[in-house]
């Protein structure tokens, strides 16, 4: 698996931002998006390759009720 790309590394932050400006946890998180309770700090994190896919960041948008351009740059990295 190839090392976690910079836009990648962007729409995580992002998320990760977006998560804790409204009081959700990485457990909390993780529930409603109905995976385990280590894959938001598995994805949060620098030690693993663990990422989010397009679909996975639609989700997201949906239940931190925000659009998922919220999580990508308005310019190319």
């Amino acid at each position: 698996m190839k090392p976690v790309s910079k836009i990648d590394r962007y729409a995580i932050r992002k998320v990760k931002e977006k998560r804790i400006e409204l009081g959700y946890s990485q457990a909390a998180l993780s529930y409603e998006l109905d995976v385990s309770a280590s894959y938001i700090g598995q994805v949060e994190s620098d030690n693993f390759k663990t990422r989010y896919t397009l679909e996975r960041l639609n989700e997201i948008a949906k239940i931190l009720h925000c659009s998922i351009h919220d999580f990508l740059p308005k310019q190319p990295l």
